[in-house]
């Protein structure tokens, strides 16, 4: 009988995961009754392994477009098919692990990209020794400060507090069992991508750029990066967020641009901040020069009311975390219940109060330390909570980092600490606490996943803090790398969050910012807030070059035109079979949007990848551009670019909406 009823439940989550009974009283997928492995060799080797991957990717497309991509469910994608399809072990806690760890790539880039690449805008320089050393401070606060509050937010609101992306995890991982066809999709994307990206940046038979200067109208221009991660990048996050993107992009360079030149081209010297008349300056120019300062004040202001809207949430999530703590003890401590001790919470603190203030790197001195372990407790605390009501991909890790970097910088500047000395102590320790803030939501999304699968709540927090550990050499890798190569700040890498970053601390210690252009910014992004526009969309399509957003909005479509296909097709397929169910109803078209999200994720990490490794190339001064010797007509031309961009996205909707 015990074995006919586990056929039963198999490949699927009991509607309690959900709610509808208290999670103490919850039974997870895997009862604490039955014994596996989890902790293994495997789920360890091979769930660093993913963290070195999705770490490096997420950097380089952060650091590229601002963005970075989830790596939890590809993690548990690519966990289950791997540890069945090649080393026959179908164990769900293993594939848990291997998830988990592949989760903190993504968490640590975010922490890493928002604040440390000001270092080097600023000229000070960036070694992967401080990368590695600012994410284990910052990492090590931000897994275990979560666990004091881990009972209440995961066991006491079960049911209350959804997690999302943290059931997202969860269904994957149970039903992943089933088979390996979104491996196997994961695969193809990763080898499509690749294949993409050695053609036309590496080996450049055709270029990554289409654009047109359209003379008549102020030198400006229009185009479209062919990129095939920023196409996947615009099907994950779809037409909603990419149109507002694109749109502000527009405003810029079809708006802000040409007006610029046409009020400046009579003038005979430089408008500052820049050091050229603007009658010598093209588009782009204008764009480094002036645009970035614009469109860094609609950022700085969207995350600031996104902060501010949020504060009633962050309020009341500090006070009820802390307020439930200790809650739901019992006196036998099951599997699923067994977590960090107090103690090693404590020592996470001391250990980071410590490291930030004598570690000669940081310097953070007494009032710095403080307030970096401050910080990082209460934001941790409220991150945690913030994604099991939006998710860790909509988790405002930079509006928090800003309100530190406010704080942190003002007192500073107070205390006389103040020029370059300040300036550096003060990113250091924004460093810190945004590394702790972006692992703390991770880390409580992966433990909800654990919680629903029945894994071990200290099992899992080890393995995170492992594998954040090695990763951060493969996210500081890869940004020393692409600074080695093209330059962070470049048109190919501006790093937006970082620019503004450096613009907030600097505008506080010298008071020397084109306030005037900043304050544009912020009357955009009030003007959004004002007609219910998503103000850090549009902001961040301000401040981004036209044809990155372009490519995104390109991939928005792609998905658009998957969705427009599927649902008709779906509505008429269940009602021949007599299905009236709206839930029903939407089947073909969610196989048909996972799978293309799938392959848009393999995409982005394929051409992620070989990007990085191209960049090895142009570090050492090898050249690889064969194309450009042998089809140079075919290379240069905006026309072959634009094709085979178009063939990419042909494909992925082909392949999108197909049946099996």
């Amino acid at each position: 009988m015990a074995k006919a009823k586990l056929a039963v439940k198999k490949y699927e989550l009991s509607r309690e995961a959900y709610g509808g009974k208290p999670g103490n009283e919850y039974v997870p997928y895997i009862p604490t009754t039955e014994a596996m492995p989890e902790l293994t060799g495997y789920s360890i080797i091979i769930g660093v392994l993913f963290a070195l991957i999705f770490a490096a990717a997420n950097t380089y497309l952060g650091l590229k477009v601002g963005l970075t991509i989830s790596a939890g469910i590809p993690g548990a994608i690519l966990a289950t098919g791997l540890l069945k399809g090649l080393f026959r072990r179908n164990n769900i806690l293993e594939a848990n692990m291997v998830a988990s760890l592949s989760a903190m790539g993504e968490s640590i880039a975010g922490g890493i990209i928002f604040v440390l690449p000001a270092l080097i805008l600023l000229g000070f320089g960036l070694s992967i020794m401080t990368v590695v050393i600012v994410t284990i401070i910052g990492g090590l606060m931000g897994v275990f400060f979560i666990t004091p509050v881990r009972r209440y937010l995961i066991v006491e609101e079960h049911g209350h507090l959804i997690y999302p992306e943290s059931m997202a995890a969860a269904e994957v991982l149970v039903t992943g069992s089933e088979g390996g066809s979104g491996f196997r999709t994961v695969l193809l994307g990763m080898g499509v991508g690749a294949v993409y990206k050695i053609f036309s940046g590496g080996f450049k038979f055709f270029g990554e750029n289409a654009s047109y200067t359209i003379q008549s109208y102020q030198g400006t221009m229009i185009g479209v990066n062919t990129v095939a991660s920023l196409m996947g990048v615009g099907f994950i996050v779809g037409t909603k967020t990419s149109i507002l993107m694109f749109g502000g992009s527009v405003i810029a360079w079809l708006g802000l641009i040409p007006l610029i030149k046409f009020f400046g081209a009579g003038m005979t010297g430089p408008l500052f901040p820049s050091t050229v008349p603007i009658a010598e300056m093209g588009a782009f120019d204008i764009w480094s020069s002036y645009i970035r300062y614009i469109g860094a004040g609609a950022v700085a202001t969207g995350g600031f009311i996104s902060l501010i809207r949020s504060l009633p949430t962050i309020v009341n999530s500090f006070k009820q975390a802390i307020g439930g703590m200790g809650k739901g003890e019992t006196e036998s401590v099951k599997r699923m219940d067994l977590e960090s001790p107090l103690t090693w919470v404590i020592a996470a603190a001391m250990l980071g109060f410590l490291l930030t203030w004598f570690v000669p790197i940081i310097g953070g001195g007494l009032v710095g330390s403080l307030l970096a372990v401050f910080f990082s407790f209460f934001f941790a605390v409220v991150s945690g909570r913030m994604v099991g009501l939006v998710g860790a991909s909509n988790n405002p890790v930079s509006g928090m980092t800003i309100a530190t970097l406010l704080v942190v910088t003002t007192v500073l500047k107070l205390m006389g600490n103040t020029g370059d000395l300040g300036i550096k102590t003060a990113l250091m320790i924004g460093g810190v606490v945004c590394v702790a803030i972006a692992v703390a939501g991770g880390t409580a999304q992966s433990l909800k996943t654990t919680f629903i699968i029945g894994g071990t709540p200290r099992k899992v927090q080890l393995g995170m803090f492992a594998a954040l550990s090695i990763a951060s050499v493969a996210a500081g890798g890869t940004l020393i790398l692409l600074n080695s190569a093209y330059g962070i700040g470049d048109v190919a890498v501006p790093a937006p969050q970082a620019t503004l970053m450096k613009m907030i601390v600097e505008g506080i210690m010298t008071a020397q910012l084109p306030w005037t252009l900043v304050f544009i910014g912020v009357a955009l992004a009030v003007f959004c807030f004002m007609a219910k526009i998503p103000i850090l969309a549009v902001a961040l399509g301000i401040y981004l070059p036209i044809g990155l957003t372009a490519a995104i909005f390109a991939g928005g479509i792609v998905r658009d035109l998957v969705e427009r296909k599927m649902q008709p097709a779906a509505k008429k397929e269940n009602a021949e079979k007599g299905k009236t169910d709206e839930k029903v109803k939407n089947v073909e078209l969610d196989k048909a949007v996972e799978k293309g999200i799938l392959l848009a994720s393999g995409l982005v990490a394929g051409d992620a990848l070989i990007g990085i490794v191209i960049g090895i190339f142009a570090a050492i001064g090898t050249d690889i551009a064969f194309g450009l010797k042998l089809f140079p007509v075919i290379a240069g031309s905006n026309l072959a670019a634009f094709v085979m961009f178009l063939l990419l996205a042909i494909w992925m909707y082909i392949y999108s909406t197909r049946k099996d």
